[in-house]
């Protein structure tokens, strides 16, 4: 089985100006491997080049240079594509077809038989959070979550080995949210590759495994979500702690805070977290947490696309 379920080489889509001639670089040299059975985060800016990028990736639009696979099969051939599950940002269903047509519809389209659809429809509909109403009124009538909710069933119904996902909560409730986010969890623990461009990033860092940044249609960052996140520092929470020590400890610490008799401190090394502790244990305090500090995946997506790479290389380590 091939180790990657997407793997791209330089991957590169120009746009040109019909008149001006003007070339715009949407998606530039960006070469990247997603493990098979991952979950993958890709983020960025509005108009970095994510939803190009996955419609290269899965020739919606053809590639300038470079080229894109799938399970190691070039995604320009059909039958590299037949493993893909796919929902666009900005789909548009026929607003005539029920939540059931439209899903007997697609599944055809996939090479689905008659009775396969039948039986699968149901179950999808239902696994996205779609009651029994909703199967047959026509999609006219759906609200934007709904939309999203029977845009992810028509990307599940021929079981797909990858799933690509362009904005899956857009327009999706919290609790929405979280259904879909249990159930892309229970196809990641079949097996499912699920690759996802979103800008929630809260929502990024608690299901993905990693991620990859975007910036002006060129990779600036990726890595695991642990890794980019991990520590920067130590914390260190003290409570009672004399006014002297309390001004010692605030010189060595790169910042504090102070609140209610209690002294928070981020040091730098664990060097010199240890001689803090010894400090406020010599000093009679008592030491209510002692914890590595963490940059959040916001914290550092806003370090790279505001064009301080180094900052977010150095909050990753």
């Amino acid at each position: 089985m091939p180790e990657y379920a997407i793997e791209t080489e330089g991957l590169t889509k120009v746009f040109r100006g019909r008149f001006s001639g003007r070339e715009l670089r949407a998606v530039d040299e960006i070469s990247l491997r997603v493990p098979v059975g991952s979950t993958y985060g890709l983020l960025g800016p509005n108009g970095a080049g994510k939803t190009t990028f996955v419609k290269t990736v899965l020739s919606c639009t053809h590639a300038t240079a470079g080229r894109a696979m799938a399970f190691g099969r070039d995604t320009r051939n059909p039958e590299a594509r037949r493993p893909i599950g796919y929902l666009p940002e900005n789909h548009r269903f026929p607003t005539y077809m029920t939540g059931w047509d439209m899903l007997d519809f697609y599944g055809a389209l996939s090479g689905m038989d008659t009775a396969v659809r039948r039986k699968k429809i149901p179950e999808m509909l239902n696994l996205v959070g779609l009651d029994e109403r909703a199967h047959h009124l026509r999609l006219g009538k759906y609200s934007k979550g709904m939309l999203q909710r029977v845009g992810l069933a028509q990307a599940l119904i021929h079981s797909p080995k990858l799933l690509v996902l362009d904005e899956p909560s857009d327009g999706v409730d919290p609790v929405g949210r979280k259904q879909i986010r249990d159930v892309l969890h229970s196809l990641e623990q079949q097996g499912v590759t699920i690759f996802l461009n979103s800008h929630l990033l809260a929502e990024v860092e608690l299901f993905c495994r990693e991620v990859a940044i975007i910036q002006k249609g060129k990779l600036a960052l990726s890595g695991t979500v642990q890794e980019l996140t991990s520590g920067s520092g130590y914390r260190i929470e003290g409570l009672h702690v004399p006014e002297r020590l309390e001004t010692e400890l605030r010189a060595r610490a790169r910042s504090f805070a102070a609140n209610n008799g209690s002294l928070a401190l981020l040091f730098a090394t664990r060097e010199e977290a240890n001689q803090a502790v010894d400090l406020l244990r010599a000093g009679g305090c008592e030491i209510e947490s002692l914890a590595r500090s963490r940059s959040t995946l916001e914290e550092v997506f806003m370090k790279t696309v505001e064009g301080a790479p180094q900052a977010a290389a150095q909050a990753a380590q």
